[in-house]
């Protein structure tokens, strides 16, 4: 694929195809065997430090980098592991059509009302353990992206559907 002139700034709109792995290489997301993804750098779309690896680089580049956790998806926080009096639970866990149980996924509210997902680490006969963190926190992440196009800022887009 020939590199053009065009290089990816804050605002530009881009194509790609990209991957996110673990050192053990075990591939957690991609869409290298999919549609590609179209963004604006800047709109919350990447993390800030994927965005940062993309800017500069032309259409037709690939890019692959290994991003700290702490610059990924943040250092584990034993702060965000909570325990919780087993009776909180009982009706979760009594559930026979899907009964809680480890590495479930459990929603709370946040004070502000907002959506709050818990991942269930233990249970014993008197507490459950839940842990806030993100799965992928703690965790280095190998960045892999394929630049297929960028329109440079200002560029207006017009979509038609025949």
């Amino acid at each position: 694929m020939a590199v053009s002139e065009k290089k990816i700034s804050n605002d530009s709109k881009v194509t790609l195809h990209f991957s996110l792995s673990l050192a053990d290489n075990r591939v957690i997301d991609s869409n290298f065997e999919k549609d590609p993804v179209r963004f604006r750098i800047g709109d919350g779309s990447m993390l800030p430090e994927f965005e940062k690896l993309l800017l500069g680089k032309q259409e037709g580049s690939l890019v692959e980098s290994t991003i700290v956790a702490a610059k990924a998806f943040g250092e584990r926080n034993p702060k965000n592991v909570q325990r919780f009096p087993i009776d909180k639970f009982s009706h979760l866990l009594e559930d026979e059509t899907m009964p809680t149980e480890i590495g479930s996924v459990v929603m709370f509210k946040d004070p502000a009302g907002f959506d709050l997902p818990g991942v269930v680490s233990e249970i014993s006969e008197e507490f459950v353990v839940m842990d806030f963190n993100h799965p992928l926190s703690g965790k280095d992440i190998t960045f892999k992206a394929r630049i297929i196009k960028i329109d440079e800022p200002g560029v207006a887009e017009i979509e038609v559907k025949l």
